[in-house]
């Protein structure tokens, strides 16, 4: 029996660097659902500055770059400094048949507000075709297996 490892389930489809974030709001890459049946979103904040909160959602459009709403239901619970959530996930999941209003493209957008945090998101998706390293975004640098 032979196992599928992980890159041939799973590709990287979007992420927000790591960075010290100031307070705006940042998009991921757009994902194109069409070979996705399924993604996941997380968040990730490191050091959150006193004041600082974190925002993440889901948006979806019809096309690539057009105009993305928010997906309802897709959003988390606002993370905050003064919640003791530095260093801390959270988790998105979507499906394809969750998309809405004919949406086909999908971004995550994180919004740090009032004061600076560390965070990052990525994008993992599960293809309809296998294997799912074929359609990994282009900053991925190396796959060991």
């Amino acid at each position: 029996m032979t196992t599928a490892l992980g890159t041939e389930q799973w590709a990287i489809v979007g992420v927000i660097d790591p960075d010290a974030n100031a307070a705006a709001s940042y998009d991921s890459d757009e994902v194109d659902m069409s070979l996705w049946s399924r993604i996941v979103a997380v968040v990730q904040t490191g050091t959150m500055e006193s004041g600082s909160t974190v925002d993440f959602k889901l948006q979806d459009a019809t096309s690539s770059g057009g105009s993305f709403s928010d997906i309802t239901g897709k959003a988390i619970t606002q993370l905050t400094q003064a919640g003791t959530d530095s260093d801390k996930q959270s988790i998105i999941n979507l499906r394809f048949d969750e998309l809405q209003d004919d949406g086909r493209y999908v971004k995550a957008v994180m919004t740090v507000g009032t004061d600076a945090s560390d965070s990052s998101a990525i994008l993992m998706g599960l293809p309809r075709y296998y294997p799912a390293s074929d359609n990994d975004i282009s900053t991925v640098d190396e796959i060991v297996s």
